[in-house]
């Protein structure tokens, strides 16, 4: 299991990498044909992933192992990786639908993230979450203290969910229903606070239909967290 994260040195080289990774994302939505896929298409199924908690104190890369003993992906398969400072997207969809975005702390790509917890009010049982790719813990720890975030917010060190969730913009907004398929096509750009909602109500409706049952507001079951880790070493 790792330690505690360490006092970060090199915080003057973090607004260069933001800046770069936001450039890179750029680049490949300016490249990418217009037909090219952007994001998980409806139907497929969340990749399984387990990564530290920004407001925890485990350190570690980004479990993205199926099953145990997958060299880097992960020692241990990650849907097994639970714990009070795991962001583990398994958990999270286990019983409820899911609002998941990826994100660098870079211009106005967070911004969703405070849109996402004014909303998360209105949606018991729907679990809304977040991951900061390639941020340092002290970076986002800031922006969820600004943004007074209750919603939990994961650490992907090594970058591994922008491949595995066909990152092409920023911020990125994944809808699955309860059990980890794929909804609706993930939200491309920042959307306007109604469109978020506009979507989440869709999701609901669309979940219900399934079968789910949504609880009511003041049940548990929305799925604010506030602690971190990643895989075990």
């Amino acid at each position: 299991m790792s330690q505690p994260e360490p006092t970060p040195r090199y915080g003057g080289y973090v607004g260069v990498l933001v800046v770069l990774i936001l450039v890179l994302i750029t680049i490949n939505t300016i490249v990418t044909k217009p037909n090219g896929v952007k994001g998980l298409a409806p139907g497929e199924q969340m990749p399984a992933f387990a990564v530290p908690l920004a407001l925890g104190g485990l350190t570690g890369d980004a479990d993205t192992a199926r099953h145990p003993n997958e060299g880097a992906a992960g020692r241990v398969a990650a849907c097994q990786e639970r714990g009070p400072q795991i962001l583990n997207v398994c958990e999270l969809y286990e019983n409820a639908p899911v609002v998941l975005a990826l994100f660098v702390d870079g211009g106005s790509c967070p911004a969703v993230l405070g849109d996402m917890q004014a909303l998360s009010a209105s949606f018991p049982g729907v679990r809304f979450a977040a991951v900061a790719i390639k941020n340092s813990r002290s970076q986002i720890r800031k922006l969820i203290r600004s943004r007074a975030l209750t919603l939990p917010v994961g650490l992907d060190n090594d970058g591994a969910l922008a491949a595995l969730y066909k990152v092409a913009t920023c911020p990125q907004v994944t809808f699955a229903y309860p059990g980890g398929e794929v909804q609706s096509k993930a939200l491309l750009a920042r959307p306007t606070r109604a469109t978020l909602r506009r979507r989440v109500v869709e999701l609901v409706a669309a979940s219900r239909a399934r079968g789910w049952k949504q609880p009511k507001s003041g049940q548990p079951g929305t799925g604010q967290r506030k602690a971190g880790r990643g895989r075990a070493s």
